[in-house]
């Protein structure tokens, strides 16, 4: 069952959100409960629609290193190894 209770209460602004309160209440003709009841609204509504999201975990694993294999030359393997594939397949 929903009620519809308001609730009188104080807030403290920091500065900047302030000023942007003021312009807004300026350039819309707005009081400031309407502009501050509206950016909650907007706020809430784009937080229930995006959830905080579960924290992504890397987990590292020990991948060793191959004797003879330079890492920093990990492209050249592949390439090496696609051409011997290649070659294999046409029977070369």
């Amino acid at each position: 069952m929903v009620y519809d209770v308001f609730m009188r209460t104080t807030l403290t602004l920091e500065p900047d959100v302030a000023r942007r309160l003021k312009a807004r209440m300026r350039t819309e003709g707005l009081t400031l409960k309407d502009v501050v009841n509206r950016g909650l609204r907007v706020g809430l509504v784009a937080e229930e629609r995006n959830p905080p999201r579960k924290r992504f975990v890397v987990k590292p694993h020990h991948g060793g290193v191959v004797p003879g294999i330079d890492v920093d030359k990990i492209n050249q393997v592949l390439d090496e190894m696609e051409v011997e594939e290649l070659a294999r397949r046409l029977g070369r």
